[in-house]
Parts: C-alpha cells; sequence; structure tokens
C-alpha cells in the first residue's frame, strides 16, 4: 500500500471519531505502530491500536457474537474504518504491546479534539529507510498471508506449534464443487455470489478428494448433515475469516483438523491453514 493511501484511510477513521455516535462515544485513546509509523513508503497496513471502554449494548453485542462465532468486534470495527481495508486494529493491546517492547505513537486521547490528531499524524514523517517492520509471532504457514492473519490469532496458533500441541501448513485450494449431495444442499445456506459459499465449496471437494466422511464435518458453526444439538463428536472444522475463531481449541480437544480460509473473496486465492492435532494434553483452553 502507498503511503498516501494509508494517511488517508487514517484520516478517514478520524473523520469518523470527529462524527462521534455509538459505539466510537467509547474510545479512549487511538495509537498507531508498526511500518507505518516508522515512516515507511510502503506499508503493508495500518497496525492501530484501539482502547475503549464497554457498556451494556457493546457487552451484549459481544457476547452474541460469542455465541455465533461472529467477529465480537464488529461494530467497533466498522464504526472506526467502515468497509476500508488496509486498517489492521488491535483492541485493548496498549499494554500487551507496551511490554514487548514496540514503540508506539499516539494519535488522540479521549478530552481532545480531533485537530489534535491530525497533527499528530501529519508529524509522522516518511522515512525512506524505513522498510516493512516484520511481523512478530511468525511461523512458516504464515508466509505470504500474515496480513490476513490478526496478530492475536498469530500469538495462538504459533504458540500450537511451538508448543507441539498441532501442525500448521498453508493450502491454496482450487475452485471446485463437490459431488455429494449433503454438501451440494448445505451450500445452499449461502447465495451464488457469496465469497463463503465459494470457500465452502472448496473445502468440501477437497474434504471429498481426502475420503473424509461428511458427516463428521463442522462447517462454519454447523454440521454438514445433522444437527449442532446431537450427540456427536465431529472430528473436522471448517471456518471462514476468523469469525469462528474461538472455537477452533475447543472443537480440536475432541476433533482431529480445522481448515481455515483466512480471506473468503469472490475471485481472489482461497489461503487455507489446516491445523491438525499433535497432542491434545498440550492444548490450551483460548
Amino acid at each position: 500500500m502507498k503511503r498516501a493511501r494509508a494517511t488517508s484511510l487514517l484520516n478517514d477513521m478520524l473523520d469518523r471519531l470527529e462524527e462521534g455516535g455509538w459505539p466510537l462515544d467509547l474510545v479512549d485513546e487511538i495509537l498507531v505502530f508498526g511500518s507505518y509509523a516508522r515512516g515507511a513508503l510502503e506499508p503493508a497496513d495500518v497496525d492501530v491500536i484501539v482502547e475503549h471502554r464497554t457498556d451494556e449494548r457493546l457487552t451484549s453485542e459481544f457476547v452474541h457474537a460469542l455465541s455465533y462465532g461472529q467477529d465480537p468486534s464488529r461494530s467497533m470495527k466498522r464504526a472506526l474504518k467502515g468497509t476500508s481495508r488496509g486498517l489492521q486494529i488491535h483492541f485493548r493491546e496498549r499494554k500487551t504491546l507496551e511490554a514487548e517492547g514496540f514503540e508506539l505513537t499516539l494519535l488522540w486521547r479521549r478530552g481532545e479534539p480531533v485537530s489534535a490528531a491530525r497533527i499528530r499524524l501529519a508529524a509522522i514523517t516518511p522515512d525512506p529507510t524505513a522498510g516493512r517492520a516484520p511481523r512478530d509471532h511468525m511461523i512458516e504457514a504464515f508466509n505470504g498471508i500474515d496480513r490476513w492473519v490478526p496478530r492475536p490469532v498469530r500469538i495462538d496458533l504459533a504458540g500450537l506449534v511451538e508448543g507441539k500441541a498441532a501442525t500448521i501448513r498453508q493450502l491454496q485450494l482450487p475452485d471446485a464443487q463437490p459431488r455429494q449431495r449433503a454438501a451440494l444442499d448445505v451450500l445452499t445456506r449461502w447465495s451464488d455470489t457469496s465469497p463463503l459459499r465459494r470457500a465452502a465449496a472448496a473445502v468440501l471437494h477437497h474434504l471429498e478428494t481426502l475420503d473424509r466422511p461428511l458427516d463428521s464435518v463442522y462447517l462454519h458453526g454447523e454440521p454438514v448433515t445433522g444437527s449442532r444439538y446431537d450427540a456427536t463428536t465431529w472430528q473436522t472444522g471448517v471456518g471462514f475469516g476468523w469469525r469462528r475463531y474461538r472455537s477452533i481449541a475447543r472443537h480440536l480437544h475432541e476433533g482431529t483438523d480445522w481448515f481455515e480460509v483466512v480471506r473468503p473473496t469472490r475471485t481472489q486465492p482461497l489461503h487455507t491453514l489446516h491445523i491438525t492435532v499433535q497432542d491434545r494434553s498440550a492444548l490450551p483452553h483460548w
């Protein structure tokens, strides 16, 4: 991403903050770090820390999202950046990042006019010698796709590998349609043009090539056959875009593996991480 584009995304975020409204009125601080903050001319993305409070409404949405395997920060993310891509938002991670030695740059603090943030943003000057900041908590499976693996996810998954609880390898699934009736039926959960349908079709076809029984597959919150309320242990879990990320560790305590399509789109490559249990006793509880 060109630096001018990155700066524009940050200014757009400040515009939204200035407009206010819920849930932006809960934001306490906004900071930036990483390659953009160091002056890189072409940062991969812009790392932003958002410290915020909660209220009853946000807590309720958070609990509901976790219950249904959705992104619990969806409302706050949408309020801050709309549908724009390029901002990597880290919620409530200031203390963790400071403890790890990251240099953080304050943009805005509650009680200040947003104009103060714009002045600080303008003061972050380009530096032609500053390259992209190296990613932390990296494993081989993240190569080339780390921008689509949020930092908290990288920390947890790298921990699985380092603790020898699981192995993780990267796949790129081809566009393909499954053949079995149960698989074709489950695809009707999504419209023909949905990126999730495309991802589901590719994963189900891949599982067919591995001769995996579809009655042992839990696909993005629902079993391919049967009911989620059945007393069944599904061996293979499938998720899309980290929306059911918190289900991964729970699934691996009983199942055998998990396929995560990290960035479902209509046309771009279907990069997928295949996570396989190695030592169930070493698995954490996220």
